[in-house]
């Protein structure tokens, strides 16, 4: 019992060097803190590792570089990671919100068109059935289904045209006038025909 009240009395004498050092190490009051608690820590783990006569101030001190050591190291490894996930980042994903946002436009716009110009337009572009399979779906003739293509897809390039002038309005400077256009649906869109008849 005497031993153990004697190393917890040396422990406690060791603090104040332990904080001078490990202030020395990190140049900051609070990872120093941090710094002396992982190094306490690390102690009590391998104390039953301590050899009888082992100089305590030493290997404490020891014991606290290489906490310092293994934190710098950790530190280095993730800032490494991070970089690399921040590059891949900036390489491979565009901002979601964007494409959401597009994607709303366009749903939107679409459904604004006659029934029959969607109904023609989700069958040939959506779908990917032929004209002939979209007509005979429809019950209508191969002109008609044609006609109503072009309308709705006429329809769609004019909110396009529409928003893109919104957008150059919003970007100009006050006093500048934006060029007038006509609403449609966004650029990016692009319906698929099928030659096939």
């Amino acid at each position: 019992m005497a031993s153990d009240k004697q190393k917890r009395a040396d422990l406690l004498d060791l603090l104040v060097p332990l904080r001078r050092y490990a202030r020395s190490l990190t140049r900051d009051a609070l990872r120093a803190d941090d710094l002396v608690h992982d190094t306490l820590v690390r102690a009590l783990e391998m104390q039953g590792t301590l050899r009888p006569n082992t100089n305590l101030r030493t290997w404490m001190m020891t014991v606290l570089h290489n906490a310092f050591i293994d934190e710098q190291r950790r530190r280095q490894v993730e800032a490494r990671h991070a970089d690399t996930l921040v590059r891949m980042a900036e390489d491979t994903a565009p901002p979601a919100q964007e494409g959401q946002v597009r994607l709303a436009q366009i749903r939107k716009a679409f459904l604004t068109l006659p029934e029959e110009q969607r109904a023609a337009l989700h069958l040939v572009t959506l779908e990917g059935m032929a004209y002939a399979d979209a007509a005979a779906v429809l019950g209508i003739p191969i002109g008609t289904l044609m006609s109503r293509l072009g309308r709705g897809r006429a329809a769609l390039r004019a909110f396009e045209e529409g928003a893109r002038a919104d957008r150059a309005s919003g970007a100009t400077e006050a006093g500048e006038r934006a060029p007038e256009t006509r609403r449609g649906p966004p650029s990016t869109l692009r319906l698929v025909v099928s030659d096939e008849s």
